[in-house]
């Protein structure tokens, strides 16, 4: 049973890649006559009037969000101002729009913020989850009016499914939404999949539904504004098409949905539009709602950061800080991981598609002209090769590895000297030099080792090396055969009908080949841990731990210098306590008490966790609940503050039950080590 929990773990990653190759081949099929410069054409024929349209109906749309995460405090028990909801709820967006639901998602951000304004863990939960809800609800009212009204209008499964079996999949819609909002009047509170939830009350779930829908029609009409008009495509039919794609993006589990999104927009508006049209759209639209919102929230949430850490200096000194203030921890800045992971995944995608930008080379007097010549004749084929790579190591950086960190940087430098030799327009090479201005003096956050360093070269660690040395000597040697194509990027190759199948396929190949042994040699090492002997309990002793009567084994943090004790409770890896040991490296013990936890396909949690790490254990998406003298999990408190200096960070709905009944053994001052091993041993 584990092994089936450890494998579905990985069928959100499984699903996301299906629908990007399935994209790819959609696109090799349906749009391979596909010519750069219509798209450049494409983009010069918006008009300047839409995209004001399309500014405004933005602007509109991340305003609507704001009402969410107010309506969510308030649901949670702990109304804030709005002005201090709005902050939070466009930070949390603009990441998660970016950055997808596999990564951070906006909670670590909704976390650091709300905990700094008084809430407690429970809440920002409530809160966190009452916003994810209230999105789904819009997205299902207004399917079930498209399915009713305009059901071809979906991409693909409109033409395949029966009228009846779409009315009825619009019926089962609207009856969720209904079921919720009667429910919230008549119960208040459902019990699901073995959990109970608390829903609000029927005038704030009407007000939900009704938030909801507006945003997913206020946010389609941002891409509907940035089309040129066309016979028979409706708003209506639009916003069909629309809300099959964005479903498909979330799907896909992809930052942005990129690819999947814009290749079930490229299929859905198809009957409608050309392609160049089409895509020039996507091209703003990601633009508008994607990216300025994400550079905006970054700096707004940056000079937050260092007001708030400013303060935090200042009451550090003051003796009289209250105890039980709201925890904040600065040791782990998780936006500004996000932040990077997201830039260096734009840049990818910009050096992915650098075709799109071509111009003549310019001349560069400066340089060796013999050097230069060979750079430019590279052509796209390099810079986007750099792009592919740059994608591969955001997912490294976004799971905090050096050498990611080492790699991103160098790919970087490599990618604006070819954007400058080669000619390209200023601003591309501008953006790449932000890019390592901005990933450079954050070495310190990314800690973890890879792969490639954690231990002797074995099996596993050879083999993708020495494919990637191989899929790196064959691109070269491919490279001078296809330089002098036009618009030679690696993928535009891939697609192309103009060359043999052989070295479509060879290239296509040691790419795809390429990137996964990348990967392979960048991800976190595999995490080993000390069993439970004298010599173990000696090490934490010299580390000034209190060391508990029984383990199973402690993790140490990647520089050895800190320490957590573990047990196995049932599909819980528990964590007994706060890593002990030198400070800058108890976060990396937290990760790899984490990473440990999913080797063995088990979910991590840490009892008696201290206030200073809360931060931490949000950011592996674990709740913290407060607990009592007994060593049991506490009420909220009517005033909201938090009720202990000690909690329980868990997977709350689904390990709190398993966790419960060995909570008492685990208080116990003096305990008998047989007793204590039987009481949390798991029930069979």
């Amino acid at each position: 049973m584990s092994s089936l929990r450890h494998h579905l773990r990985h069928l959100p990653a499984l699903l996301g890649v299906c629908l990007l190759v399935g994209a790819i081949y959609v696109v090799q099929k349906e749009f391979r006559n596909l010519k750069l410069e219509d798209i450049s054409a494409a983009l010069e024929d918006i008009p300047a009037r839409s995209v004001w349209l399309a500014f405004m109906w933005t602007f509109f749309s991340y305003f609507v969000l704001t009402f969410y995460d107010r309506l969510g405090t308030i649901y949670a028990g702990h109304r804030i101002s709005y002005w201090r909801a709005a902050f939070a709820s466009f930070c949390a967006y603009a990441l998660s729009h970016n950055l997808g639901f596999a990564a951070v998602s906006g909670a670590a951000v909704r976390y650091r913020l709300y905990a700094h304004w008084g809430m407690t863990p429970v809440q920002i939960a409530k809160t966190v989850a009452f916003c994810s809800l209230t999105f789904g609800l819009g997205g299902m009212v207004l399917g079930g009016i498209i399915l009713f009204i305009e059901p071809g209008s979906v991409p693909f499964f409109g033409a395949l499914i029966p009228r009846l079996v779409m009315y009825a999949i619009g019926v089962g819609l609207w009856g969720i939404v209904a079921a919720y909002v009667i429910l919230s009047k008549v119960v208040g509170r459902v019990r699901l999949f073995g959990h109970e939830f608390d829903l609000p009350g029927f005038r704030m779930a009407l007000v939900q539904v009704l938030l909801a829908t507006v945003d997913v029609a206020v946010t389609a009409s941002i891409f509907y504004a940035l089309l040129p008009a066309a016979n028979g495509l409706t708003w209506l039919r639009f916003l069909g098409v629309y809300v099959a794609s964005y479903t498909a993006g979330l799907a896909a589990n992809l930052p942005g949905g990129i690819g999947v999104f814009d290749t079930a927009m490229l299929l859905g508006l198809s009957p409608w539009l050309e392609p160049p049209q089409i895509l020039g759209a996507i091209v703003v639209f990601r633009l508008l709602y994607y990216i300025i919102p994400l550079f905006l929230a970054g700096a707004l949430f940056a000079g937050n950061e260092v007001l708030v850490r400013g303060n935090a200096l200042v009451r550090r000194q003051a003796p009289e800080i209250q105890a039980g203030a709201a925890p904040t921890a600065w040791t782990e800045p998780d936006f500004a991981v996000a932040a990077v992971t997201g830039t260096v995944a734009l840049c990818g995608t910009l050096l992915l598609g650098v075709g799109l930008l071509a111009q003549p080379p310019t001349d560069i007097a400066w340089a060796d002209p013999d050097f230069v010549g060979i750079a430019t004749s590279a052509g796209h084929f390099v810079p986007s090769l750099i792009g592919a790579g740059l994608l591969v190591l955001s997912i490294g950086l976004s799971q905090r590895v050096n050498l990611a960190w080492i790699l991103t940087i160098l790919l970087l430098v490599l990618g604006g000297f070819f954007a400058v030799v080669q000619g390209r327009s200023p601003w591309v090479a501008g953006v790449l030099v932000f890019a390592t201005m901005l990933v450079a003096p954050l070495k310190s956050f990314f800690y973890r080792h890879a792969r490639l360093f954690s231990g002797p070269l074995d099996v596993g660690t050879a083999v993708p090396l020495l494919a990637l040395i191989c899929c790196v000597l064959a691109l070269t040697a491919f490279e001078r055969h296809v330089r002098f194509l036009s618009g030679n990027s690696w993928w535009e190759i891939a697609l192309s009908s103009r060359l043999p199948n052989g070295v479509r396929f060879t290239i296509l190949f040691a790419v795809v080949l390429g990137l996964f042994a990348a990967w392979r040699l960048i991800r976190p090492g595999r995490v080993n841990f000390l069993p439970w002997t004298d010599d173990t309990i000696a090490q934490l002793r010299r580390m000034d731990a209190d060391v508990p009567p029984r383990a199973d084994g402690v993790v140490l943090g990647e520089a050895e210098r800190a320490a957590i004790p573990f047990l196995r409770c049932g599909n819980v890896l528990l964590g007994l306590g706060d890593p002990t040991g030198l400070d800058s490296d108890k976060v990396s013990a937290i990760w790899r008490l984490r990473d440990l936890a999913r080797q063995e396909g088990l979910d991590p949690a840490v009892w008696n966790a201290g206030a200073e790490l809360l931060k931490i254990y949000s950011d592996l998406g674990l709740t913290a609940l407060p607990l009592g003298p007994d060593g049991s999990p506490m009420p909220e408190a009517p005033d909201d503050a938090p009720l202990s200096d000690r909690y329980l960070a868990c997977v709350a709905e689904r390990d709190l039950g398993t966790l419960l009944p060995m909570l008492p053994a685990l208080s116990r001052s003096d305990p008998n080590p047989r007793q204590r091993h039987e009481a949390l041993a798991p029930a069979k």
